[in-house]
């Protein structure tokens, strides 16, 4: 069972590290919010998106995505167009201007959620990832094991979102945060979305 929690550890620490669009909303809120406790609802939504995808994946129910075309390329299609507007968004919200709380006012924990749930539920990267890597390592596993080994990704989740937050309150002290985290997260939208093109047309 030790060996089954270890490895859910250790492949979910690994699935979750790359910045995607959920990790970078969860930082963009720990740097935006003047105090933590404000950053609370994006934190334990994206949490709650991950252990609801990471349980789909581990007791088979997401697996039916990889058996059925049509789903899995509807999907990427639709992620694809979700990323590039989300990254002109961002691109487009940039300002060169001195972190300022005064000049940010906190976000209601309405749009937090909101926005926590589309990044989460409604990128396919993130959903395919959690299905192709935690869904098929959990193959391996059953009763007990499959209880632990499920238990440790969540964990990782958890732990991982409300450290990615924390760490975004130290950023608050680097000149004119806001403008480059905005623009290299678009840059990385548009990556991502970049990435899922080049796996739906090798289908």
């Amino acid at each position: 069972m030790l060996h089954a929690f270890l490895y859910g550890i250790i492949l979910a620490f690994g699935l979750i590290i790359p910045l995607g669009p959920q990790n970078l909303f969860v930082l963009a809120q720990g740097t935006h919010e003047k105090n933590i406790r404000h950053a609370l609802p994006t934190i334990i939504a994206a949490s709650l998106c991950d252990t609801l995808l990471i349980l789909l994946a581990c007791f088979g129910v997401s697996l039916i995505v990889l058996k059925v075309q049509v789903l899995k390329t509807a999907l990427l299609s639709f992620g694809i167009v979700f990323l590039i507007i989300v990254g002109l968004h961002l691109w487009n919200k940039a300002k060169k201007a001195s972190f300022d709380h005064k000049a940010h006012p906190h976000v209601s924990a309405k749009k937090q959620i909101l926005f926590a749930m589309s990044v989460s539920l409604l990128n396919p990267h993130a959903i395919l990832d959690t299905v192709t890597v935690i869904g098929v390592n959990a193959l391996e596993y059953h009763g007990a094991l499959l209880i632990a080994f499920t238990s440790a990704c969540i964990l990782v989740s958890w732990t991982w979102f409300f450290s990615l937050a924390l760490f975004g309150k130290t950023l608050t002290k680097i000149p004119h945060i806001q403008f480059y985290q905005n623009r290299i997260s678009a840059l990385i939208m548009w990556g991502v979305a970049a990435n899922l093109l080049y796996k739906l047309l090798l289908f």
